[in-house]
């Protein structure tokens, strides 16, 4: 089952004996937890019937012998296993899954690790129980996930302020929802967020962030680059060289990759770089302004400033900051 169809089943309370959350992101872990955690249980029967324990203070023996209790006027007891990455011996589970108690809601939340798919209990989890993998979104994922994540809440979103978002915030879901929340809180529903409820809200200029600094670069708009490079030199905490790069690194491949396409509708531009229509004209613009010999450079200052920024081939004598500046002036002229 996937993360949508777990949580549907819970809602409307089709349970499993065992659940095994695992996996590199811990946001989908958590939400999982947490319907299981305010469903299975009224708040009355929570007192007798729910049990949270940490894998780093309980043996897996202790667990079986809690998970074959039977509930105290309920129908179901849940148990939570927090931190489950630090149980020792998993492998003890093995007659547990054969035999599990149908009144008990064992969940395991097993996080920024995945279970070793290879071992016997774990095949037999995967044949018999709920084991979910929660795996980190690729960046190119980011972008519609917020999408989503906000219509779900019956908003929307500009395609700016997503990419805002998902390029400051990173895939970081934890991090990402938590702000999103700052930009709901007296929210009309059906209200579209901008990059003025981001700027205002979150912090992150509207006129001076990396998207705008990718425009002005496409534009070969030099006072406007420096502006922004200027300003990010002013902030290096929250404008690092090693963030820039890697999203500036993308944007000349994918005008790289335009110059190089025989078609170059919008529809074509958009399905070759997996982006959304919204952006393709400007990138089209852009990549008229710039060759494929030159790109092909570009590329190659992008990798040279990286390596600098994380000190090899660097004297160490010239600040991050100026070797932004530096880079820009090399993407420009």
């Amino acid at each position: 089952m996937n993360y949508d169809e777990i949580l549907k089943s819970i809602k409307n309370r089709v349970f499993a004996p065992i659940y095994f959350l695992h996996g590199e992101e811990p946001f989908f872990i958590d939400k999982i937890c947490d319907a299981l955690d305010n469903t299975v249980l009224n708040e009355g029967e929570k007192d007798f019937n729910q049990t949270i324990v940490y894998g780093k203070d309980i043996k897996v023996s202790t667990i079986i012998t809690m998970a074959k209790r039977f509930p105290m006027m309920a129908s179901h007891q849940v148990i939570l296993v927090r931190e489950a990455q630090q149980l020792e011996q998993l492998e003890l589970l093995d007659s547990y899954i054969d035999n599990p108690q149908k009144s008990t809601i064992l969940v395991f939340c097993h996080k920024y690790k995945k279970l070793d798919g290879r071992k016997g209990f774990a095949k037999k989890l995967k044949k018999n129980h709920i084991v979910f993998e929660s795996k980190k979104l690729y960046d190119n994922q980011v972008e519609p996930w917020i999408s989503n994540y906000i219509r779900a809440q019956d908003f929307s979103i500009s395609p700016t302020a997503t990419f805002l978002l998902a390029e400051y915030l990173g895939n970081d879901l934890s991090r990402i929802t938590n702000e999103v929340q700052k930009l709901l809180i007296g929210a009309e529903k059906g209200k579209t967020i901008t990059e003025d409820e981001i700027q205002e809200k979150i912090g992150i200029s509207k006129d001076f962030n990396v998207f705008e600094l990718q425009k002005s670069l496409g534009r070969k708009d030099v006072l406007k680059s420096n502006q922004i490079i200027n300003y990010f030199a002013s902030d290096p905490k929250n404008h690092p060289i090693v963030m820039v790069i890697p999203i500036l690194y993308s944007y000349f491949t994918n005008l790289g990759i335009i110059n190089t396409l025989q078609d170059k509708s919008p529809r074509s531009i958009a399905s070759a770089l997996g982006i959304n229509p919204y952006f393709v004209n400007d990138l089209s613009s852009a990549a008229r302004n710039y060759s494929y010999a030159k790109l092909v450079r570009i590329i190659g200052y992008l990798r040279e400033y990286d390596a600098k920024a994380k000190g090899v081939n660097s004297t160490g004598s010239t600040s991050n900051e100026d070797l932004l500046k530096e880079l820009i002036y090399k993407i420009l002229h």
